[in-house]
Parts: structure tokens; C-alpha cells; sequence
């Protein structure tokens, strides 16, 4: 069950605990190990199933993560566990790192490509960007969708930019399919 206002709660929680113990940075890297780690379908249906009871979850939990997490982000977990909030593990962790970029003004561009794109290019667009976002740390992601036929689509928080051929074929497509012109001639 999503619940997005728990998980930003929790996130905001640790993310004031981590700065108050000095241990931001180890905690946002123990989120990126858990966002991994939250990726594995079974470690996440096993963690959300009512069937387990809290002792194995917290067994299972520390064996997954013993000596690759810190202290504080194994006993928040835990606290979490207990609590019987450990169903919504992955909400805050995406919570929690998407309120650390914004704590650290860290901007993550979006682009998606029909084919994979140079280090090179990327460099540039994170220059380009930041010209425009003075200040702001960029950080960009890339992912390859063959079905965009080429060009490129920018996503940078609530803008978009679809320099796509997949999109101006459609556009293409509903000038023609409103153009009156044609139906005269029929």
C-alpha cells in the first residue's frame, strides 16, 4: 500500500537524525544500497508479507544487510519493523533520497534516448543545464528507449522537452488526421 505522507514523514525523521549525528552521508549511501536492494522482488515481498513474523523480518533484514549498512539507518529499520511499518521500506527510501538532493540542492535530469549516449554528450547537457540552473548541483540518468526512433527526451523536475521523432510523427499524424483540407477533397 502506497502512502506517500508516511514515507516522507520517516524520510524527514531520519534525514534530521542523520544531520543531527553528523552521518548524512553515510546514511544517503546505505539508502542507495537499500533502493538496490529493494529492487529484489522476493527481499521485498518477504519484508511485506503479514505471514512473518517481526523477529525473522528483523533476522532477515540484518542478514541482507549486516556490514553493508551503518548503525544508525540498521536501527531505523528496525525501529520500522517493529513498528510494523516495514511494508512501506521502499517508499522511504525513495523518500528519503529524494528529500536528501533536495536538502543538498541536487537536480536530477532525466534523459531518454533511442540509443545509448557518450559520456561526452552527457557532460555536455549537465553544462548546459547548469548554465540555466545556477548553483544547482546536476545529476543526470540516462535511459534507452528504442521505441522514441531517435532524437531525445529532457525531463528536469517539472519540465519536459521531447525533441523525439516519435513525437513529431505524431504530431505529424494529428495534422493530418484534423486537416479539413483533406476531407474536402473525398
Amino acid at each position: 500500500m502506497q502512502n506517500p505522507r508516511l514515507a516522507g514523514r520517516y524520510a524527514k525523521s531520519l534525514i534530521d537524525l542523520a544531520i543531527e549525528k553528523n552521518e548524512l552521508e553515510t546514511v544517503y549511501k546505505d539508502m542507495l544500497f537499500l533502493e538496490q536492494a529493494g529492487k529484489n522482488r522476493e527481499f521485498v515481498n518477504l519484508i511485506k508479507s503479514p505471514v512473518i513474523d517481526t523477529g525473522k523480518k528483523e533476522r532477515i533484514f540484518e542478514a541482507v544487510t549486516k556490514g553493508r549498512i551503518g548503525e544508525l539507518t540498521a536501527l531505523f529499520f528496525r525501529l520500522l519493523i517493529r513498528k510494523g511499518r516495514e511494508a512501506n521500506l521502499v517508499e522511504i527510501v525513495h523518500a528519503f533520497i529524494g528529500q536528501y538532493k533536495q536538502h543538498k540542492n541536487i537536480h536530477t535530469v532525466k534523459l531518454t534516448t533511442a540509443e545509448p549516449v557518450s559520456e561526452e554528450l552527457k557532460a555536455e547537457i549537465v553544462r548546459k543545464v547548469q548554465s540555466q540552473e545556477a548553483g544547482k548541483t546536476i545529476e543526470i540518468t540516462t535511459q534507452v528507449k528504442p521505441e522514441i526512433i531517435g532524437g531525445f527526451v529532457l525531463e528536469l523536475g517539472d519540465q519536459l522537452v521531447d525533441a523525439s521523432i516519435a513525437y513529431d510523427l505524431k504530431a505529424i499524424r494529428k495534422q493530418f488526421l484534423n486537416n479539413d483540407f483533406i476531407y474536402r477533397i473525398r
